[in-house]
């Protein structure tokens, strides 16, 4: 058996802006995410001859030195081929809502994650890259939380992620959401603003949470209530993203007491179990964008799933009208 070796990567125009651990993930496949990590950190990972840290950002014409990586082939086939399966199953079953050349638009279900990360193995982007190997570039544009559903776009070409991403930035991007909360909303039924600065921070076991705190990041979300909900004690509003920070819809309605409906993070467990919420009733239902090569408008929705049929069905025909 051949020794490893050495190898030398030259990066391309699509494989650039990527996270070099990323980047080796997908090239090192079968190789223990602990590993990638301990090479690149003990700086046997060079870019243009000079160490570089998991967070560097890949560039066309990069040269990466890669050192010697062994895989057991039993075990790396053994792995890969679950893998594989498990990929080839999310992506049978993720409905696709648009694609062409440029994008990739689907509507990812409620608990799956979009990337891997603790605790998951394969999220809906290693998936897809997974079991549509024809795909050379494929990138989230946006994310949604594991729990929530619906509209999730990712780019199948750089230049259209970033021509998006600056979109996004610049709050060109209309992203609209369905939620279900608890209480009775006080506001009416025109569009409230919420304007309330989130702070990130880690729980003692690494698990990532979001306050409202004074000195966080501005973070603005608009809410239209559609009723009550013939769920009961609940109301049934559209969410409108005028930024788009982590939970921030989840965090801005349990400030103003009305946490979501199924929310294990940020709700009221005693109030979920007494409605019966069977997951969090947060679903991305809309979202509108210009095209970025014809600069046709487009505009995406996802139905509402099966979750919230009962809990929104006095206020569907609010709904439609809103969308109208």
């Amino acid at each position: 058996m051949s020794q490893p070796s050495i190898s030398q990567v030259i990066i391309t125009p699509e494989e650039e802006g990527q996270r070099l651990d990323n980047f080796l993930l997908k090239w090192a496949k079968g190789v223990p995410k602990s590993h990638i990590y301990r090479i690149i950190r003990s700086g046997e990972v060079r870019v243009n001859k000079k160490r570089a840290t998991v967070t560097t950002r890949i560039v066309a014409g990069d040269v990466l030195r890669i050192p010697p990586i062994r895989i057991s082939q039993s075990e790396n086939q053994s792995h890969s081929t679950e893998k594989e399966f498990a990929a080839n199953k999310i992506n049978h079953q993720l409905p696709i809502l648009f694609e062409d050349a440029s994008l990739l638009i689907v509507n990812k279900p409620s608990g799956l994650a979009v990337h891997g990360g603790s605790g998951v193995s394969l999220g809906l982007i290693e998936a897809l890259r997974l079991a549509r190997p024809d795909l050379r570039f494929l990138e989230l544009v946006h994310r949604l939380d594991r729990d929530t559903s619906g509209v999730l776009m990712l780019a199948k070409k750089r230049s259209a992620l970033t021509y998006l991403h600056e979109e996004i930035r610049e709050s060109r991007v209309d992203k609209r959401y369905i939620l279900v909360a608890h209480g009775e909303f006080k506001g009416g039924l025109g569009h409230v603003p919420l304007k309330f600065p989130l702070h990130k921070y880690l729980l003692p076991n690494g698990e990532r949470r979001v306050k409202v705190e004074n000195h966080g990041q501005e973070s603005y979300t608009i809410i239209k209530n559609l009723g009550q909900s013939s769920l009961g004690e609940c109301f049934v509003a559209e969410a409108i993203l005028k930024t788009g920070r982590t939970h921030q819809i989840r965090v801005h309605l349990q400030h103003i007491g009305h946490p979501i409906l199924g929310d294990d993070k940020y709700g009221d467990a005693d109030l979920d179990k007494k409605i019966g919420a069977k997951r969090l009733m947060l679903h991305a239902h809309r979202l509108s964008f210009m095209h970025p090569v014809t600069q046709e408008k487009i505009q995406i929705e996802a139905p509402l799933p099966g979750g919230f049929s009962l809990a929104t069905n006095k206020v569907s025909k609010e709904i439609r009208k809103n969308e109208e």
